[in-house]
């Protein structure tokens, strides 16, 4: 997957085919705040190792108050549970702290078309903001915070509509 960085751990005899299982399943975890991307699109999925029959989970929130931790750790062990892996721990880890680079390429997709400008390759203040709807360039800032944290919100000079765009973090 490009742009999360994650391992697979193999420690059981399951072996890397089970943990493969598990990495595809846990696809299925939506971020409740952005529901078009899964956690592993996001990057806040880190690794995935099964130990002695438990599988264990270690996830890292966009930010360390991330609202959303609590809903994602609970989704996180229903769909294991549901899917035959009732032992489970997750594990949530700040260090190294949450960057974009993790974000795939296919998660960067899904949020533009969902309306959201994806974060770019730069934090530079010159950097053009590309409106998730018409592409144009003539965007202009309105507020550095968003619906979340992780958001700012911008107005398109072409199309006139509001969109948020996903700040690099």
């Amino acid at each position: 997957m490009v742009g999360a960085q994650h391992k697979v751990s193999e420690v059981s005899a399951g072996g890397d085919a089970e943990l493969q299982v598990i990495w595809t399943l846990l696809d299925e975890v939506k971020d409740p705040e952005i529901p078009v991307l899964s956690i592993r699109d996001l990057g806040v999925l880190r690794d995935v190792e099964k130990i002695k029959g438990k599988v264990i989970v270690t996830i890292t929130p966009t930010y360390s108050a991330c609202p959303a931790m609590d809903t994602i750790r609970d989704d996180i062990g229903t769909v294991l549970a549901a899917s035959g892996f009732p032992d489970s721990e997750i594990k949530t880890i700040l260090s190294p702290a949450w960057t974009t680079d993790w974000m795939s390429e296919t998660g960067k997709r899904k949020l533009e078309q969902f309306g959201i400008a994806p974060p770019g390759n730069t934090n530079s203040p010159e950097q053009a903001i590309h409106c998730p709807r018409c592409q144009s360039e003539e965007t202009n800032l309105i507020s550095e915070y968003g619906s979340t944290a992780c958001k700012a919100m911008y107005r398109c000079s072409e199309c006139k509509e509001a969109f948020c765009y996903f700040k690099v973090i």
